[in-house]
């Protein structure tokens, strides 16, 4: 049992055990410091700035296992960071000879910001990968149910027919949507490297003229090495980076939100037209298989705003480098990216395991015994018996379908006026789902 109050995930069983916990973890912050650190020693040899056993050095010191995360956490109280003490011990763990050339001319903020980038775009990974299969299970059900016809609903009631497969097409739509947002901001994630106040100015004092040109090719020799994108500017005060990825893991929250909703809806006990194919149990009612799946994206979904509010509001940035916005961001940063990273996890083993209930939606077409196709029944019998006498015609068999619990054909076959026309058909909701068959096939063309 864990005494010196680490988080182990006991009230977050959103994320608790998926691969963005491991990936944003404190040992993963402290390795993407390193690793920070060690490119930027790497990046300085590169460019004749470091020597070449100096980088060898730093980098094999720079193992997060060689030291202690919860003294750094401690330590880095007094300023206000954890590179500080870092760059201490990172020191004291090379030769003396590579000591001088460890976080040589770069500030906190550098190793820090880089570090999160560095997460962020390993976490952005692994839900990558989680969208690809959610994708993937989403278009499997999309085309085994082009056709599976279920009520449409509008403000929580029955409205028009429609098909799982529609519905599932348009969950598919969102997570491709979410899929090119998370893509296209991994990808231009930079690296950070300013120094004190964002000029280089003390890469260029210690190159000290010998080498010309050397600071201009530092700053993309560090990306380079860090596998990050090389930045315009020093971004210490210019946050897009973090506004940007924060608007992207929040419409993720937002896409797998909807998905979580209707299966919500849907798996309820008075409507059950789909089930989680592993539901969760109760305390105190063995009879339950509760759909926890979708209640954990769903929480997920309702959290991840508030933490990308943080972040948005984190760009009004005072100065060179700010007090405070900036240290704000780190750990609804990571909350942010567990946080979507296991709902990412839980929506791909949802929409794997998701079971279809076909019969129970056929079922529920009749519910209104007919009344669900009035819509089509008006434009058919306008034409036919004009604006005025078809909606007085149906308004007055809506209401004896629902006070004489007849089917809507069977109180319509009363009707003189509708003698001649085939009402069998036209209540059939059935052969009332428009083009849903063919949006469905659209939707599944995008890749």
């Amino acid at each position: 049992m864990s005494s010196d109050g680490t988080d182990l995930g006991l009230l977050a069983p959103g994320r608790a055990g998926s691969p963005a916990e491991a990936a944003t973890g404190d040992a993963a912050f402290l390795q993407a410091m390193l690793d920070a650190e060690a490119a930027l020693t790497q990046a300085q040899a590169a460019v004749g700035l470091a020597p070449a056993e100096a980088a060898t050095a730093v980098t094999a010191a720079a193992d997060a296992g060689r030291f202690d995360v919860r003294d750094l956490a401690l330590r880095a109280r007094t300023g206000g960071n954890p590179v500080i003490p870092l760059v201490a011990d990172l020191t004291a763990a090379v030769p003396a000879e590579a000591a001088p050339y460890v976080h040589r001319g770069a500030t906190s903020q550098d190793i820090m910001d880089t570090a999160m980038m560095l997460v962020a775009r390993r976490t952005l990974g692994l839900i990558l990968a989680d969208l690809s299969r959610t994708e993937a299970a989403l278009a499997r059900l999309a085309s085994a149910h082009r056709d599976t016809v279920m009520p449409g609903r509008t403000l929580t009631q029955h409205a028009v027919p429609t098909t799982f497969g529609l519905k599932a097409a348009g969950w598919r739509a969102l997570v491709l949507d979410a899929r090119d947002r998370v893509r296209i901001v991994r990808d231009a994630l930079p690296a950070q490297l300013g120094g004190a106040a964002g000029t280089l100015a003390a890469f260029g004092a210690y190159a000290d003229g010998d080498r010309p040109g050397a600071v201009e090719a530092l700053v993309p020799a560090y990306a380079r090495h860090l596998d990050l994108a090389e930045p315009a500017l020093p971004w210490h005060t210019l946050r897009t980076p973090v506004a940007d990825l924060a608007a992207a893991l929040a419409f993720t929250g937002g896409a797998l939100g909807k998905t979580a909703a209707d299966v919500l809806t849907l798996t309820r006990t008075e409507i059950a037209e789909l089930s989680e194919g592993s539901g969760g149990g109760s305390s105190a009612m063995p009879h339950k298989a509760n759909p926890v799946r979708s209640t954990l994206i769903a929480a997920a979904a309702r959290r991840t705003p508030a933490l990308a509010a943080v972040l948005h509001a984190s760009m009004v940035a005072d100065d060179e480098r700010p007090a405070g916005p900036w240290h704000a961001e780190w750990e609804p940063l990571r909350d942010l990216l567990r946080t979507i990273g296991g709902a990412c996890d839980h929506a791909a083993e949802l929409t794997e395991n998701l079971r279809v209930h076909p019969e129970t939606m056929r079922e529920h077409l009749g519910l209104t015994h007919g009344l669900i196709v009035s819509e089509r029944l008006t434009a058919e019998l306008t034409p036919l018996l004009g604006r005025a006498r078809a909606k007085e015609i149906l308004t007055a068999a809506a209401r004896r379908t629902r006070d004489e619990g007849r089917t809507l054909a069977d109180v319509l076959a009363d009707e003189p006026d509708l003698a001649a026309v085939d009402l069998t058909e036209l209540t059939d909701p059935l052969r009332y789902t428009g083009s849903a068959g063919t949006l469905t096939d659209r939707a599944l063309e995008r890749r």
